[in-house]
């Protein structure tokens, strides 16, 4: 069979989390540095994103990795998250992911028994350490920008659980974090729907109540996800983030395990050389640990170091011709709901 054009991709899962690697085939997006190639998608040409995101090539439990040149001299490739509602700038597992799909297909040359991968994001510079043997890159290490909090105990006036309390930080994107006792839930598989209709229901009442901003990065001023936590008996933190339109991590959540650092940092917590694991929704863990201090802006950060496993699955081949009936994709209400209405 003749493809016109096609994009290739790798298939990857880091802890569960579907991160799919376009290693081939994709246009040329404008913009002198990632954070402006990502504000183009998500401002001016969105259509990359939702062929690769969308029905009838993708679902919503998963994320594809668009993989492109680094705009800055002291990184090996550069990498921005594709998701079904829009662009993101960072996301622990999806890096994970990007970096065994760069060191396992051999775009970035595998050095036994660790190798070091400078990725060029828009939330900034993410150093990787690739545990490797066999050729096969065994974990990975990410050295996550600084994490930092806005707010602790932040009040927050929700239609269905009255007034929270949530930390407001960011760990490569801003996050809301929500002690899960708050909503009358616990994060085990059975409740996965209700804490993904409980998120974004929360996320929507954030609207108006929490400002964000980054204060070195514009365009970041928006709390991302909505991620729920609580405390293990051996001192991990079970974690679930919820995600548009309406589904869990199935990682524990890089990004997410990153601010949450920074708020057990700005609490006294944890000290630079703790760590603590972070457990997701279906057992699947991640390392956090807290590497060393920053000032971000006004604000006391400390620098996260995220670990874990990625794990390349198979291959995709996806054609694109002008005569696809559904090139730009499409979703149905039965996967989301009522914000279907909204895209």
């Amino acid at each position: 069979m003749q493809f016109e054009n096609t994009l290739d991709l790798l298939l990857v899962h880091a802890q569960g989390e579907i991160g799919k690697v376009i290693i081939g085939g994709a246009p040329e997006i404008p913009g002198a540095t990632i954070l402006e190639k990502m504000n183009h998608i998500n401002t001016v040409d969105d259509s990359l994103r939702r062929f690769v995101t969308f029905e009838p090539r993708a679902g919503v439990a998963m994320s594809t990795n668009l993989l492109l040149p680094p705009t800055r001299p002291d990184a090996d490739a550069a990498f921005i998250v594709l998701q079904p509602d829009r662009a993101h700038p960072m996301s622990g597992s999806n890096c994970i992911c990007v970096v065994t799909a760069l060191l396992e297909s051999g775009r970035v040359a595998m050095v036994e028994p660790e190798t070091v991968v400078r990725l060029d994001t828009a939330a900034g510079l993410i150093v990787a350490r690739a545990d490797c043997k066999n050729g096969r890159c065994l974990s990975v290490s990410l050295d996550n920008v600084p994490a930092f909090v806005l707010a602790l105990d932040a009040e927050v006036k929700t239609a269905d659980f009255g007034v929270i309390r949530a930390d407001i930080a960011f760990g490569g994107v801003f996050y809301a974090l929500v002690d899960v006792d708050q909503i009358g839930l616990s994060i085990v598989p059975e409740n996965a729907r209700a804490l993904a209709e409980a998120g974004i229901a929360i996320k929507a009442d954030l609207q108006g109540q929490i400002e964000v901003s980054h204060p070195d990065i514009p365009g970041l001023d928006d709390v991302a996800y909505v991620m729920f936590r609580s405390r293990e008996a051996d001192g991990s933190i079970r974690t679930c983030t919820t995600l548009k339109p309406g589904r869990v991590d199935r990682s524990p959540c890089g990004t997410g395990s990153s601010a949450n650092l920074a708020v057990m940092f700005a609490r006294g917590e944890v000290a630079v050389g703790d760590a603590r694991v972070s457990r997701s929704i279906i057992g699947g863990t991640f390392t956090a640990e807290a590497i060393g201090e920053a000032v971000v802006g006004n604000r006391r950060a400390v620098l996260p170091r995220i670990t874990g496993q990625g794990w390349v699955y198979g291959r995709e081949q996806l054609r694109i011709s002008p005569d696809d009936p559904f090139a730009r994709g499409f979703a149905l209400s039965d996967t989301w709901g009522s914000q279907v209405g909204e895209l």
